[in-house]
């Protein structure tokens, strides 16, 4: 805790240490390894949006990974606003270049891998059981109940992908932006170390890229459309899917297929692929609507 006479700053809170970036680069930049720089700054708009201007600039190296103590500015999808206390949380975005290994249509499945990776290596690291929303989103259990700890966003720019993460890591029941809002620690997490947490994430998200690249972007065949199905929270619920143009689709949701879209049994007996749309998960989820 801060010490009651101390002044009053934001970057003081001796629960929330800041980042130790050469002990981050000596633990991940290793010879052959998939990430080839990494910096953590103190505060910036938006990871994503720094990373996707300097990949369209041409001026950015597959495996580059940009951390920031605070986002100002964070996006998650359908442009909506991702904040919270500096240092309470991760958020970092990387820049992938699957290149001719990789057919681009197959790209779209790289936000679901680093969920897989993220619930993987959030679960070793933080002994947080993680689940998958899909598309984006990272739920831990609080009180019973599901929240959402983390949100991913891809983008593509340049010759490759950007793809960022928020995950909230320290954020107690006061700061939660929202009551269906969680956090590692408020989930029980044995460790709230972000530099143990982040090297972690990353590590498992070299391998789960590894993996799929190397088999050609087939999900199927990385053992990424099982994994990604063995963790999804939202397959056998019924949910509505809030599509773009406004319209919406309810049914029970069956399967995840090898395009990474979400597949819906709806009450007339069809079944009905959904690539994009926000998801309510209606019944069977734990403490009702998600």
């Amino acid at each position: 805790m801060t010490p009651p006479d101390a002044p009053h700053n934001r970057w003081s809170d001796l629960d929330r240490p800041p980042l130790n970036v050469t002990a981050l680069r000596r633990g991940l930049l290793r010879p052959e390894s998939l990430w080839s720089e990494l910096e953590v700054v103190e505060t910036t708009g938006s990871t994503n949006s720094d990373l996707a201007e300097r990949a369209r600039s041409g001026d950015l190296a597959e495996g580059t990974v940009l951390v920031a103590e605070e986002q100002t500015a964070g996006r998650g999808r359908l442009e909506r606003s991702w904040t919270a206390p500096p240092r309470s949380g991760l958020f970092f975005s990387v820049y992938l270049e699957p290149g001719d290994d990789v057919p681009v249509e197959r790209w779209g499945w790289v936000p679901l891998l680093a969920g897989v990776a993220a619930a993987t290596g959030l679960a070793k690291a933080a002994g947080v059981d993680t689940a998958l929303k899909w598309p984006n989103d990272l739920l831990v259990t609080v009180e019973s109940e599901e929240r959402k700890a983390g949100g991913i966003l891809g983008e593509f720019a340049g010759d490759g992908i950007v793809v960022g993460l928020g995950i909230n890591v320290s954020l107690r029941a006061d700061e939660l932006p929202a009551p269906t809002a969680g956090s590692l620690a408020l989930a029980g997490a044995v460790s709230t170390d972000r530099e143990t947490l982040l090297r972690a994430v990353l590590r498992s998200l070299e391998h789960w890229y590894g993996e799929w690249k190397g088999a050609g972007g087939d999900a199927a065949a990385s053992g990424l459309q099982a994994a990604y199905a063995a963790g999804c929270a939202t397959l056998d619920r019924t949910v509505r899917a809030e599509l773009p143009g406004g319209n919406s689709l309810v049914g029970q949701a069956v399967a995840i297929d090898g395009d990474g879209r979400l597949v819906l049994s709806t009450d007339d007996g069809l079944q009905q692929p959904v690539s994009a749309g926000d998801i309510v998960h209606l019944r069977g989820a734990a403490g009702g609507l998600t």
